[in-house]
């Protein structure tokens, strides 16, 4: 039978000699390979101290985000939701109020809107999928929990705070 490649060697079968049978080279070859590491640069961050540089396309907690008014971009059309392949995306739409015009854009909004953390896969496609730019990952990652009902974040814990009450807060949850 013919070789797929040329890679294959054939393997030599001549006896050992006495010095291999020992396993002398081999065991200070080792050791000095085990000796070069100490000289080597540690590929350990100290986290708490040092923040590991992220990529600039990282994907980390979801945010919903505001306009400019301060009012809630989402309209509840749950593109995001079908577009999950997860579907950690739930919601529930509802129409405004007439004296709720300052709060939401459009006549109808996110009456609920969550996100399941532990089924959640950060692909991004929630965010592509929205006409209204409401749903972005930010550079912040999920942080640890120990338990299940704390990776399920509402509406409060993804809205970014309002730039009109909150303009300090609002610079820090976009990166400015």
């Amino acid at each position: 039978m013919q070789a797929l490649t040329n890679r294959g060697q054939e393997v030599s079968r001549k006896p050992m000699s006495f010095m291999e049978r020992l396993y002398i080279p081999a065991i200070l070859k080792g050791m000095a390979i085990t000796f070069s590491h100490i000289f080597k640069k540690k590929p350990t961050i100290r986290y708490p101290e040092e923040k590991r540089p992220f990529s600039p396309v990282f994907r980390g907690l979801h945010v919903l985000n505001r306009d400019e008014e301060g009012r809630e971009r989402c309209t509840a059309c749950g593109l995001c939701a079908v577009a999950c392949p997860a579907e950690a995306i739930t919601m529930e739409a509802a129409e405004r109020l007439p004296n709720e015009e300052n709060l939401y854009r459009e006549e109808k909004y996110a009456a609920k809107y969550e996100i399941n953390m532990l089924r959640c896969i950060f692909c991004g496609l929630c965010e592509e999928a929205c006409p209204k730019d409401a749903i972005y990952l930010s550079e912040t990652f999920a942080p640890a929990n120990y338990t299940r009902k704390g990776f399920i974040y509402g509406k409060e814990e993804l809205l970014i705070p309002n730039p009109k009450t909150e303009p300090e807060a609002h610079a820090k949850a976009k990166g400015l």
